[in-house]
């Protein structure tokens, strides 16, 4: 059995796919860059819920 030559329906899948990919390579690598360059800052704080636990205030307790 010979080995058919690629369609031409697939050769544009084919690069429709790589860009695809590379598009949604850019879009991950965009998101790791910010989150690194966000919890690198120096003013970078845990927020209070995930510190404390969910549902936790800081700063609000009654007083009779």
């Amino acid at each position: 059995m010979a080995i058919k030559a690629e369609h031409e329906i697939h050769t544009r899948r084919k690069s429709l796919n790589v860009g695809v990919g590379l598009m949604l390579g850019g879009f991950v690598l965009l998101v790791m860059v910010l989150t690194f360059t966000k919890i690198t800052s120096t003013d970078f704080q845990i927020p209070a819920s995930a510190a404390k636990g969910v549902g936790a205030q800081i700063g609000t307790e009654a007083t009779d």
